[in-house]
């Protein structure tokens, strides 16, 4: 087998390496039904299986017992940005926003072309360097919900604490950050993410909504973009993306298998500590882009003295094997994805040649 890249892609992102090879044993014929499970109907019974299964799976791992839905939908988070507002942004209300970087940025403007949207809370000014203190969040009490983004993919910062938002309904992009650490899920009114970074594939984004936001269907809006669409129709009203869906069956299984949420998270800290821990003690060579008390442990972005050092550092690591450790178009400098898949060998290796690149040419 060829050996595996050290992957520290921001999404589509690295998978665990047994899903891979379980995925891969039944690709052609799934469970000796004669056909992949690219093939068959959405409405067999294998896979209205594997559609319960999943979604069972995914309220256990959040911790979410009762009193949710969780439903499969298309169009990335992106899309969610749009139809978070259009199903719950009632004439006479604002949506309320927490800004913290590019993608909670990008919900808020979504906001604004629906209805009216006010902005909570935001770090712009501050170049995202550190995230809002709770005391610095201030909802508007006719607020329909707010919206916050827990982990910034790009900017490389994440929340260490979930905002009092009283009877205002919360609404979490988690795209970044869920399942890398345990969240109590019961103060949001409804948790969405897009499956690339640390559910599965890309195809399928997962929003987890409260029962109590389901109640009323707004009939102004067409069916596709209604969420009590899917909730009546357990994610079944269209055809799904069937095998991004059985990959997010088999990540979920093993996050499970593999110690859970909180197990995620002890080997996430250890990980990303490897590589925060060179960048602290380089002197300066290498400069982390967030404050040390709002750092992802997802999402690892730091600069170097010049440009050209950076486009060294990225153009030498590739020969090392290493992928995706180029910074966002919109930002530069350099960003590990260090998602629950990637292994603690792929950090370690990181830090090793970023002691070593210094060495060089520091």
């Amino acid at each position: 087998m060829t050996k595996r890249a050290y992957n520290f892609n921001p999404g589509p992102a690295a998978l665990p390496l047994e899903v891979l090879q379980q995925a891969q044993e039944q690709f052609v014929d799934y469970n000796g039904i004669g056909m992949s499970l690219m093939e068959i109907s959405h409405r067999s019974k294998e896979y209205e299986a594997i559609n319960a299964e999943t979604q069972a799976l995914l309220l256990e791992l959040l911790g979410i017992e009762s009193g949710y839905k969780a439903l499969f939908m298309g169009g990335g988070a992106s899309t969610q940005f749009a139809t978070i507002p259009m199903n719950f942004l009632k004439p006479g209300k604002v949506g309320s926003y927490i800004i913290t970087g590019s993608f909670s940025e990008k919900a808020y403007e979504e906001g604004k072309v629906v209805g009216e949207a006010v902005i909570a809370a935001s770090n712009k000014e501050g170049k995202w360097r550190s995230l809002p203190k709770a005391a610095d969040i201030h909802i508007d009490p006719n607020s329909a919900y707010v919206h916050m983004t827990t982990n910034n993919t790009i900017e490389g910062s994440q929340f260490s604490f979930i905002p009092e938002t009283g009877d205002i309904p919360l609404i979490g992009d988690m795209t970044s950050g869920i399942l890398s650490r345990p969240i109590d899920a019961s103060k949001f009114a409804m948790i969405y993410a897009g499956a690339q970074k640390n559910l599965g594939p890309s195809g399928v984004t997962v929003a987890v909504i409260r029962d109590d936001l389901l109640a009323e269907e707004p009939k102004h809006i067409p069916f596709m973009l209604r969420y009590t669409t899917h909730a009546k129709n357990s994610s079944l009203y269209n055809t799904p993306p069937v095998h991004s869906i059985y990959m997010v069956n088999l990540v979920l299984k093993w996050v499970k298998n593999n110690g859970g949420v909180a197990a995620m998270e002890k080997n996430n800290i250890e990980k990303s500590k490897l590589v925060y821990d060179v960048i602290d003690a380089s002197g300066g060579f290498y400069s982390g882009n967030i404050d040390t008390d709002s750092r992802s442990i997802m999402n690892i972005t730091f600069r170097l003295p010049s440009e050209e050092l950076e486009k060294k550092f990225v153009k030498e690591s590739e020969q090392h094997n290493f992928v995706g450790l180029a910074g966002h178009r919109s930002v530069g400098g350099i960003r590990a994805s260090a998602y629950n898949a990637v292994p603690y060998e792929a950090c370690k290796a990181l830090a090793d040649y970023m002691i070593d690149f210094q060495k060089r040419n520091g």
